[in-house]
């Protein structure tokens, strides 16, 4: 007959299980040791497409936003080509450009100031004359082909150019235009303002009146040639106006999806790219952010760390010269940075940290060499 526990076994039992468990889970729960990572976490894969798309899903965003009858009526503007048909009246029919003065020259009454008008304007006006000719006219207008509000997008995107629009439009839809941004891109874009063309396309708009508080883009007026009050941004001038674009994109907030006129450049200034080639994990250019500091272990994080047959001792910067024609190494110790033996060096724009492999296979090669060849097959990550 098994022998009966005693009245306080059963209670010691259950905590001898109890301890057991916690310790076996405790051991599950550690993380093996892993290749060396400075950051201590694997930093998000985002690419430039990746940050493309989130671009236009806010431009998206932002335009349902924007009651439709907040945009403004395009108006007219030199050397825009114009269809005119007269009902009725087939031999007045006319294609016409605006010319360089603003007017159009119309059979029966000659010249007609046509810049500044939308084409209802336009419409009414000739209809108006005609009445001189005709009983009871009807005139359409139609802009067949805008020459006169060019928008210059240049920098680092996708496709830059000359783009013609219609009414009024934004930072994103801009950038929408040349397809997004390129891999070298930085996270400011510069607003070049064109007062002259501005002015010109504002011509019958002075009426309107600019709203407090913090303006949809629809809502500021094209006949001010300082900046709208949506473009009161920091490092903003009369001539220019600086958005960052990750300020845009963490907010979603309409203000600092500057409104850009016909006459302005839309500037994407290129921002410094520093690659990590060699025996690392995750190889690749590196977009340098605005404002920060990128140092060597910081890359070495991005990079997702070292592989297991990488030479730690024997890294090295390779950095081109002021003048950009030859390439000076700089050796570093991995191993005594990582041990805090060495200062974190700070890296440049361009720069490229290269790992050489312990099995000998850069060997046969410089290391400015083996490391520029490989970077041509690189994506460039955005962090």
């Amino acid at each position: 007959m098994p022998r009966l526990l005693g009245r306080g076994q059963p209670f010691l039992v259950a905590y001898v299980v109890l301890r057991l468990l916690v310790s076996s889970s405790a051991l599950h729960s550690q993380t093996p040791p892993q290749s060396i990572n400075p950051s201590g976490q694997n930093p998000p894969e985002q690419t430039t497409e990746d940050y493309n798309q989130r671009l236009e899903e806010l431009r998206r965003s932002l335009a349902s936003s924007t009651p439709e009858s907040q945009v403004a009526d395009y108006r007219i503007g030199a050397q825009d080509l114009l269809e005119i048909k007269v009902f009725e009246a087939a031999d007045l029919n006319r294609s016409l450009r605006v010319s360089a003065s603003g007017e159009i020259s119309f059979p029966l009454f000659g010249s007609v100031q046509a810049a500044g008008l939308t084409a209802q304007e336009l419409q009414a006006l000739l209809e108006f004359k005609l009445h001189k000719y005709m009983k009871d006219p009807h005139v359409d207008v139609l802009v067949s082909s805008v020459e006169s509000h060019p928008i210059s997008v240049v920098g680092a995107v996708k496709k830059p150019g000359v783009f013609q629009v219609r009414g009024l439009k934004t930072v994103l839809e801009m950038l929408s235009s040349a397809e997004g941004l390129a891999d070298d891109a930085g996270d400011d874009v510069i607003i070049m303002r064109g007062a002259g063309l501005r002015t010109a396309f504002a011509q019958g708009n002075s009426q309107q009146q600019v709203g407090s508080g913090q303006p949809s883009p629809s809502e500021a007026t094209p006949a001010r040639d300082t900046p709208s009050a949506s473009d009161d941004l920091n490092g903003s001038t009369k001539e220019s106006v600086r958005v960052n674009l990750k300020d845009l994109l963490e907010t979603g907030n309409p203000r600092f999806n500057v409104t850009v006129y016909p006459g302005d450049i839309v500037n994407v200034p290129k921002s410094g790219i520093v690659y990590v080639v060699g025996e690392v994990k995750k190889p690749g250019g590196f977009v340098l952010k605005s404002n920060e500091k990128m140092t060597v272990l910081k890359a070495m994080a991005l990079a997702e760390g070292l592989t297991p047959t990488s030479v730690k001792n024997r890294a090295r910067i390779i950095r081109t010269d002021a003048g950009g024609t030859e390439k000076v190494e700089v050796p570093i110790d991995l191993a005594k940075i990582l041990d805090g033996k060495a200062p974190d060096p700070d890296l440049k724009p361009a720069d490229i940290v290269f790992i050489p492999n312990s099995t000998g296979r850069y060997a046969a090669y410089k290391g400015s060499e083996a490391a520029i060849s490989a970077i041509t097959s690189l994506l460039v990550f955005r962090w």
